[in-house]
């Protein structure tokens, strides 16, 4: 069975008691679907001496741990991601799924150029986004001073024209 994580991938673990630990895959075992990290599920094994020269005592080594259990570190963009599939350059190329970026060695620096780019074109997008927002903010809270001056103004005038109303009525 083909599986998404491959040896020397970085991974970080999402389940288990291991859970957030990252590391780098060091041994991958397609048909029981289990993968070893180093530093990850580290386990003391008591070994015998099996000659005169050997030493026997506690030996800890990392363990296997499904691979259902890990995600793969996308060296693009830096996060854990799931892995799709592309084709460049007429290869089918594994992909980080948030930021299309390969995964595959010999791809990555290419990868790494285009996201650049569009990581550029998005940023001038929301700076333009941006001012045009601030000089239409900058324009809408003066013309609502305007209009509250002014109902102020008229809501005065108003009440002293129905003052002056009633004096001339009462006059009379």
């Amino acid at each position: 069975m083909k599986m998404a994580i491959k040896s020397g991938d970085q991974v970080v673990v999402i389940a288990g008691k291991e859970k957030g630990k990252q590391g780098r895959v060091m041994e991958i075992d397609a048909e029981k679907n289990r993968i070893t990290i180093e530093n990850v599920n580290m386990v003391t094994k008591h070994q015998k001496p099996r000659s005169q020269q050997d030493k026997g005592g506690k030996i800890t080594k990392a363990a296997p741990i499904d691979a259902s259990n890990a995600m793969v570190i996308c060296p693009v963009c830096g996060k854990a991601t799931r892995v799709g599939h592309r084709v460049i350059e007429g290869e089918k190329v594994r992909s980080c799924k948030k930021c299309n970026g390969s995964l595959d060695k010999k791809f990555v620096k290419q990868t790494k150029k285009e996201v650049k780019k569009t990581e550029k074109t998005a940023k001038k997008v929301e700076a333009q986004e941006k001012s045009v927002t601030k000089t239409t903010e900058a324009k809408t809270p003066a013309v609502k001073k305007v209009t509250s001056e002014t109902k102020a103004k008229t809501a005065a005038k108003s009440t002293a024209a129905k003052k002056s109303t009633k004096k001339v009525s009462d006059e009379k």
